[in-house]
């Protein structure tokens, strides 16, 4: 009995454990340049587009509590590991498969070095995957009325504070009230699919509401120009340059008769400077930054959809490099999968009190996470693998938290499928949801290992 007793305790002390090393290591994080330009907006609660506005105001609360982002790094930590320490507790049964891969994942750079990096993409993360271990804990629970509607309704705000950190974070939500509605329809003896309706359709409602209000709140903060608008000519011009890149010889109608001088350079530089790994390299020439500075958008929208429409196959090749880049990550190097320090952008640390660093704390954790470059640990198609292993057998057992988990990994399927439209660069942070979200779902796989096998073997 105390064996199994310790089997079912190891796996909870492990995690905590790395929770407390990974903060203490980390403390008080790691700041690239986003990160440095949302602190400056946290301190100012005045918000540009250009990033979403509900991290510079959470790291402007934290940093009123303490100055600096210590707090918002233990916040982000505790997202992570409390996904992962749900993904442990759900089982009934925990054999000491799920000891050994609680100790495996703690090791990994996904969950010692990223939670200590101050990006979007690590918030995003960990509230999108706490928020569907908290409807797997909703489905486990069931019976009790008060902790199911309390668990569901902090996995709504945790699921809402995801989508509102990244631009296409929404695409969780959908996914996120189907898993609610299913385990209704499975848990509720009355009037099951009535039931699965009201819940999935309630959900869906409390989180577009949640979303809408924060956005429209935060919206007051906002100056400058419209982000999502400049983002989208970004893109465009990127898919621009990359299908002349492919075919030199496309023909430019839209940019030839209403901005002769732009359609030049696009041929003759954008072109040349184009690379399917990210779209930094446009930025090198002067002369081609100021012509689609002084370019209307209407001109860059038309052309671009003019090849859409015009040649579909050469804008999916386009796409397909681009999303390729990102998803299989050809150069890790050059895709920039790790971060420790403090960028050095003066004078915007000067204005923060904040001075550049990189020290020897910093060199350790660099050279322990490219210790994995070239293994499996780094590479989003491993990941990419495991979760469709376990969708497989998440969707044949089909128990209520199976759902939730299949919901988390098709949530994290389509989220890295949302890349093949809008990917611009290839930096490895971006998909770090389907690290996180796959070694969530194998985690709790693990934890009855023998007796999976078992059933799977006798059907």
């Amino acid at each position: 009995m105390q064996r199994v007793r310790f089997a079912q305790a190891a796996p909870l002390v492990i995690v905590a454990a790395g929770f407390v090393f990974s903060v203490a290591v980390n403390w008080p994080g790691h700041l690239s340049y986003d990160s440095l330009i949302q602190v400056a907006e946290g301190r100012s609660r005045a918000y540009s587009f250009w990033h979403p506005a509900v991290m510079s105001w959470m790291l402007g609360i934290f940093d009123g509590v303490l100055p600096g982002t210590g707090l918002f790094v233990v916040f982000d930590a505790a997202l992570v590991y409390g996904a992962l320490v749900l993904a442990l507790s759900l089982p009934k049964q925990v054999s000491w498969t799920g000891v050994g891969f609680a100790t495996l994942c703690v090791l990994t750079p996904q969950f010692l070095l990223y939670p200590g990096i101050v990006w979007k993409d690590v918030l995003f993360s960990g509230a999108s995957a706490l928020g569907f271990l908290l409807i797997a804990l909703a489905a486990e629970r069931w019976s009790n009325l008060k902790l199911r509607i309390t668990v569901i309704a902090v996995a709504l705000l945790s699921l809402s504070l995801g989508a509102l950190t990244r631009q296409n974070g929404t695409v969780v939500l959908p996914l996120a009230a189907f898993a609610i509605g299913w385990i209704a329809w499975k848990r509720e003896e009355r009037a099951p699919a009535l039931n699965g309706i009201l819940y999935g359709a309630g959900s869906l409602s409390a989180l577009l509401l949640i979303c809408g209000s924060a956005w429209l709140a935060l919206e007051t903060r906002h100056v400058g120009q419209s982000g999502p608008a400049g983002q989208f000519r970004l893109l465009q011009t990127y898919d621009i340059a990359g299908a002349l890149h492919a075919n030199p010889k496309l023909e430019l109608d839209p940019l030839d008769d209403d901005e002769p001088l732009l359609a030049g350079l696009m041929r003759e530089t954008a072109a040349r400077l184009y690379t399917p790994e990210r779209n930094d390299t446009l930025a090198s020439s002067r002369a081609l930054q100021d012509a689609l500075l002084n370019a209307g958008g209407g001109e860059i929208a038309a052309q671009w959809t003019a090849i859409v429409v015009a040649h579909p196959l050469l804008y999916l090749k386009v796409r397909w490099d681009a999303f390729r880049w990102v998803l299989l990550t050809p150069d890790l190097l050059a895709c920039r999968p790790v971060f420790a320090g403090v960028a050095n952008a003066e004078p915007m640390l000067r204005d923060l009190g904040m001075t550049a660093r990189f020290d020897g704390r910093d060199r350790a954790l660099t050279s322990y996470a490219f210790a994995y470059a070239g293994t499996p640990v780094l590479s989003h198609a491993t990941f990419l693998l495991l979760s469709i292993i376990c969708l497989f057998v998440l969707l044949r057992r089909r128990s209520p938290v199976d759902i939730a988990m299949a919901c988390l990994i098709l949530s994290a399927l389509a989220f890295t499928l949302s890349f093949f439209v809008i990917s611009i660069a290839c930096d490895y942070r971006y998909l770090y949801f389907l690290d996180v979200a796959a070694l969530a779902a194998v985690t709790y796989l693990s934890t009855d290992a023998e007796a999976l096998v078992l059933r799977l073997l006798r059907r």
